[in-house]
C-alpha cells in the first residue's frame, strides 16, 4: 500500500539539477513509486558556489516543472542534496550528567548538542549532526542509550557544516522559486540510504560518490557512520585535461571522454584509432589518436583514486574493508573505472546500481547518477520528524501559493 506522503527531492550538481517527486510504501522505507522526474543542465553553479544566480534560479525552476508536469502534481517544498568544496565533516566529542534514572530522549538530544557547541566553526552552518557510537558510564560502542541507567552520558558525533554564505545564496535562489526547503543534506550522506545495504554497512564498506567537481568519500562499519572527507576534484577535471592536451572546447572534449576513452586500454597499441574531430563537432577539425585520449583521461582518474587511497589510510582501512567500494554519481560511468579503482584500491569495486525500477514507462532510476537524488527522498522518509502529508504543512501551501503567483506574473 502505498502512502500518500510526497516527497520530493532536488540534487544540485554542478552539471545536472535532479528533480524526483514519489510516495513511499508504508511497509518499507526503501520501496517506493516515482511520479516524477526533471533532469535539467546546470551552468551557473561549480563545486556549489552559484555563479549566476538568475540562470540558476531558471534551471531550477525548469527541472521543478518538468517532474511537477510528469507527476501532475504542484510541489510546495523539497528536500535538497548536493556536492560542494565548501562542505566540512570534522569529530566532536560530547558529555553530559544524567538528571535521572534512565537515558532519555531529552538526553540525547542535550549530548549531541553539547558536541555540536563544542567545536568552533566562524562563518559555517552546522547542517547535520551524527553520533558514531555513544559512551555510557565506562562502556563504550554504545549504538543506542535509550533507557539505559547511567550517571554519565558521552558521544563521539561527525558535525557536518558548510559555509554560510554559499548556503544563503542557494536556499535564496529555491525559495525566490517558490520552493521551502524542508531539510538540506549532503550528497555523502544521501547517496548511501538508497545504495548500500544493511549488510554492507555492517561488515564495512566505502561508497565514493564521484561528482563532475568533487569527490565524496564515505565509509560505514558497524551499521554507522565511520569516516567521511570530500576531495575537490571530479569528472570536470578529466574534461578539462582532454580539453588542454587535444586543444579543443569542453563540450567536446566530453564527448570525447564519454564516447571514445576507455581506461587502461592506452597501453594497448592494437586498440589505437584515430578520432575525427570533424565527426563530433563540424565547426572543429584534425584528429586524436585514441591511445593518447584514453591515456589523459586514465592519468587524472587514476590521481582521484590515489586520493581516496590516502584517505582510506587515514583510518586504517586501506585495503581492509570486506564489502568492497562502492562508485555513484556521473564520474562513475567512466568506461573502465571499475579496473582502474580495482588496481589502486586493492579492493573489490563495483558501480552502486539499485534493484532496476521501472516505474515510469520509458525512464529507469538504477543508475548512479540517481544515487543522491533517492537517497535523500529514502532519508527524509525515513528521519523526517513531520507526520503528515507535506501538502497539509502551511508553510508549503503558502510557498506554493506564491509559486503559481510567480509563474502567471509577467
Amino acid at each position: 500500500m502505498w502512502s500518500e506522503n510526497i516527497i520530493t527531492s532536488i540534487d544540485i550538481g554542478s552539471s545536472k539539477i535532479r528533480t524526483v517527486i514519489g510516495t513511499f510504501s508504508e511497509e518499507s522505507s526503501r520501496d517506493f513509486n516515482v511520479l516524477g522526474i526533471g533532469v535539467t543542465t546546470s551552468y551557473a553553479i561549480r563545486k556549489g558556489n552559484i555563479l549566476d544566480m538568475e540562470e540558476f534560479k531558471s534551471n531550477l525552476d525548469k527541472s521543478l516543472e518538468e517532474a511537477e508536469k510528469m507527476a501532475w502534481e504542484q510541489i510546495s517544498g523539497v528536500y535538497l542534496s548536493f556536492n560542494s568544496s565548501s562542505f566540512d565533516v570534522i569529530s566532536s566529542k560530547g558529555i553530559i550528567a544524567i538528571s535521572g534514572d534512565e537515558i532519555t530522549s531529552e538526553d540525547v538530544d542535550r549530548v549531541l548538542d553539547m558536541a555540536k557547541n563544542g567545536v568552533d566553526l566562524p562563518n559555517r552552518e552546522i547542517l547535520k549532526v551524527i553520533p558514531e557510537y555513544f559512551i555510557v558510564d565506562l562502556e563504550e560502542g554504545v549504538k543506542n542509550p535509550l533507557g539505559m541507567s547511567a550517571r554519565k552520558l558521552e558521544v563521539v558525533a561527525h558535525i557536518f557544516s558548510m559555509n554560510r554564505n554559499i548556503l544563503g545564496n542557494i536556499r535564496k535562489a529555491v525559495g525566490d522559486v517558490g520552493i521551502e526547503i524542508y531539510d538540506t543534506l549532503p550528497n555523502l550522506l544521501a547517496s548511501p540510504e538508497w545504495i548500500l545495504t544493511k549488510r554492507q554497512k555492517e561488515l564495512g564498506v566505502v561508497c565514493v560518490d564521484i561528482g563532475a567537481s568533487t569527490t565524496w568519500v564515505t565509509i560505514y562499519e558497524e551499521w554507522v557512520l565511520k569516516f567521511s572527507s570530500v576531495i575537490p576534484i571530479g569528472g570536470d577535471s578529466v574534461t578539462n585535461d582532454i580539453a588542454l592536451g587535444v586543444r579543443t572546447s569542453i563540450d567536446i572534449a566530453e564527448k570525447l571522454k564519454i564516447d571514445h576513452a576507455v581506461l587502461l586500454l592506452w597501453e594497448d597499441t592494437s586498440h589505437d584509432i584515430d578520432i575525427d574531430l570533424s565527426m563530433i563537432a563540424s565547426n572543429d577539425e584534425g584528429t586524436v589518436s585514441s591511445q593518447y585520449l584514453t591515456q589523459i583521461a586514465t592519468a587524472r582518474y587514476e590521481e582521484i583514486f590515489f586520493f581516496i587511497r590516502e584517505e582510506l589510510r587515514k583510518v586504517w582501512r586501506d585495503g581492509m574493508l570486506p564489502e568492497w567500494a562502492i562508485l555513484v554519481g556521473g564520474g562513475a560511468k567512466a568506461n573502465g573505472l571499475v579496473e582502474v579503482a580495482k588496481d589502486i584500491l586493492r579492493l573489490p569495486v563495483f558501480i552502486g546500481l539499485p534493484v532496476e525500477k521501472e516505474s515510469l514507462s520509458d525512464t529507469s532510476i538504477s543508475d548512479p547518477v540517481f544515487a543522491s537524488v533517492i537517497g535523500s527522498m529514502i532519508f527524509a522518509n525515513k528521519y523526517s520528524s513531520e507526520n503528515m502529508p507535506f501538502s497539509l504543512n502551511i508553510g508549503g501551501m503558502f510557498s506554493s501559493i506564491v509559486k503559481v503567483f510567480k509563474k502567471i506574473l509577467p
